[in-house]
């Protein structure tokens, strides 16, 4: 037991420390857990064999991940994206294993070892791409969306690689790992059998899953969701990924396969996110317990003692995923950056080969000195991957990537150009289409668009912030621009290029805050709306109403408010200071301080001037 705790409190240290300096320094979390677990495995020393116990345990963690994947595949989505899933993210996928798989075996390598290296290498990391996509803001754009699509259809294609692994193995090797796993007598039935009688045991034990949760899981979590207590709702979310995990051990399949597939069954179920929320924290401690013990398990001893041998082979793996890559990414219409985006971004193996090793390791598919080689190579290729999303930017910096489909062509342009068209860009538009007037509506949403096209308005598809876009949409001759933009940055970035273009255009702009202001302001905006001001406005109205007000002194209120604060705004944006937070600004302070004072003293004075008017006689003059 002390051990046990000095190990756990180490790996907790670890973790706690490393890993928030690992984010900040944007290698993101699973390269964090990796090199922590490097830190106090092979360089510091101070685990050891031991970790391997741990690691079993960690490992329920790539169960729980795969339950989670599995609630977030909506059928019906799936279904909607199959062009992109089938297509390129499985030519990805197939093309990948074949090409090693072939080049593999034209070196002497065992057919089966070759297929299983296949599987590995063609999966790339989820954990990185996805989150660095996420901090450059580059998931909307097409490479991001291409980039996504593949790494779903890797994540879903673990499952039949995890299911079709055991296959890969010699009878006389699966034998041996059986006996090693303690499979029991059940286990040793399914050993007995031939391979099409194990696959066929695979898709009965797959089907009960489905049923059992379809017919059996809604039912008993509504029984337990009755109790009303919390910790039994988790207890209930374990029960779920534990008993079926188990189940599918015992009949000598993946419990990854099982948990994946009870996933998916919920995932339209009611209780969806009650599970999510309960199992997330689970997840996220176990799976960075597992990278943590497969880097402190990792052997340096085949870089140290032949470092061009080791290097060379990641090289050549990123070169030969990439080069496949940058095909697909051609033959489906990327271009530019878009295509690098998809390129660079999916050229490293992924977080699931380290899971896919260890399956195979277990199975004795895989030899020991060779798993120990293929795992340094996944994590090393891992570790490059800032470096190829660093190379994406020296490619062409400042330029932002393309859309997944060419911009929609514009071939009525109007005097009204709204950019933008999310839940304020359309009330924006509504009003203004109602009122008689034409707009051109232009987002780079595609679901937006279509949608709105339903509703019978007219919107394009494109990037709003793009010049060519823009020119096409008719800058050059509109008489307003409304910019309902959500990105600050870009709001911005787009009011300064149409009044550099068009000085005399009229353009309204949303800001997010007072500073958003200012800078809208400085960019050249004419009239600049706080996203919230009017609706608090409002709001305040109706409680001075419910408080002795009555609806005109309450109305009264918010015109001299939202009149003085206006015109208020405009003085204090005359000693704002971009870069210096408004706190440490003394003069706009004081001048903030002396405007509250102003607007309470207006808002007193016509209080007392209406409380005097309404006491006076009825012909007394007003």
């Amino acid at each position: 037991m002390d051990a046990f705790l000095f190990q756990a409190s180490l790996y907790l240290i670890a973790m706690v420390v490393a890993v928030p300096v690992a984010a900040r320094l944007g290698l993101g979390s699973v390269l964090g857990y990796l090199l922590i677990g490097l830190l106090i495995g092979p360089v510091t020393g101070l685990v050891g064999s031991e970790m391997r116990d741990l690691q079993h345990i960690a490992e329920f963690g790539v169960v729980m991940m795969l339950f989670l994947i599995g609630l977030e595949l909506d059928p019906r989505a799936l279904w909607a994206m199959r062009g992109k899933l089938i297509g390129l993210g499985g030519l990805q996928v197939l093309g990948t294993m074949a090409l090693i798989t072939a080049l593999l075996v034209a070196t002497g390598q065992e057919w089966r070892v070759s297929l299983a290296l296949g599987m590995i290498f063609s999966l790339s990391s989820t954990a990185i791409v996805l989150q660095t996509m996420t901090e450059k803001r580059l998931m909307q754009t097409a490479g991001g969306r291409a980039s996504f699509a593949v790494l779903l259809t890797q994540d879903i294609a673990v499952i039949p690689m995890l299911a079709l692994m055991p296959l890969l193995a010699l009878p006389g090797a699966r034998a041996v790992a059986q006996a090693d796993n303690g499979s029991g007598a059940v286990g040793d039935f399914l050993q007995s059998l031939p391979a099409w009688g194990a696959a066929l045991t695979t898709f009965g034990a797959v089907a009960a899953v489905i049923l059992g949760g379809h017919y059996l899981i809604r039912p008993l979590f509504r029984y337990v969701h009755a109790a009303k207590l919390r910790e039994i709702n988790t207890a209930m979310a374990l029960m779920i990924v534990m008993v079926i995990a188990s189940m599918m051990t015992l009949v000598g399949l993946s419990p990854a396969l099982g948990t994946f597939l009870a996933g998916v069954v919920l995932a339209n179920s009611e209780f969806k996110h009650e599970l999510e929320s309960s199992i997330e924290p689970f997840k996220g401690l176990l799976l960075g317990m597992f990278f943590i013990t497969v880097g402190a398990g990792m052997n340096f001893a085949p870089l140290i003692t032949n470092p061009p041998n080791i290097i060379g082979l990641v090289l050549a793996l990123v070169g030969l995923k990439a080069g496949l890559l940058y095909a697909l990414g051609r033959a489906y219409g990327l271009f530019g950056r878009d295509r690098w985006l998809f390129t660079l971004g999916l050229a490293q193996a992924g977080e699931f080969g380290f899971v896919l090793v260890s399956f195979a390791l277990g199975q004795r598919i895989l030899p020991e000195a060779l798993a120990q080689k293929v795992l340094l190579i996944v994590a090393l290729s891992m570790l490059i991957t800032p470096v190829l999303f660093i190379l994406l930017d020296r490619l062409g910096p400042g330029q932002k990537p393309g859309l997944e489909t060419a911009p929609d062509a514009i071939d009525d342009p109007r005097q009204i150009i709204i950019a933008g068209v999310g839940r304020f860009g359309q009330g924006v538009n509504r009003m203004v289409t109602m009122s008689g007037f034409k707009t051109t509506v232009l987002d780079n949403d595609l679901k937006t668009i279509q949608l709105m096209r339903k509703f019978g308005f007219k919107a394009y598809f494109g990037d709003p912030t793009r010049p060519d876009l823009l020119s096409s949409a008719g800058l050059q001759n509109a008489s307003v621009l409304v910019i309902c933009l959500d990105d600050y940055a870009a709001s911005t970035r787009l009011v300064a290029y149409a009044r550099r273009v068009r000085p005399d255009l009229h353009i309204v702009a949303r800001a997010r805050d007072r500073v958003h202001v200012f800078e809208l302001v400085r960019a050249g905006a004419n009239d600049v709306v706080r996203e919230l001001f009017d609706s608090s406005l409002r709001a305040a109205r109706y409680v001075l109403e419910n408080v002795g007000l009555s609806e005109f002194e309450a109305a009264e209120a918010q015109r001299i408010f939202y009149k003085l604060d206006r015109e208020g705004l405009r003085d204090l944006a005359q000693v704002w200071k971009p870069g210096v937070p408004v706190e440490n600004n003394s003069e706009y302070m004081e001048l903030s301080r002396a405007q509250n004072r102003d607007l309470e003293n207006a808002l007193m004075t016509r209080e007392k001037s209406a409380q005097t008017t309404t006491s006076g006689s009825p012909h007394e003059p007003t």
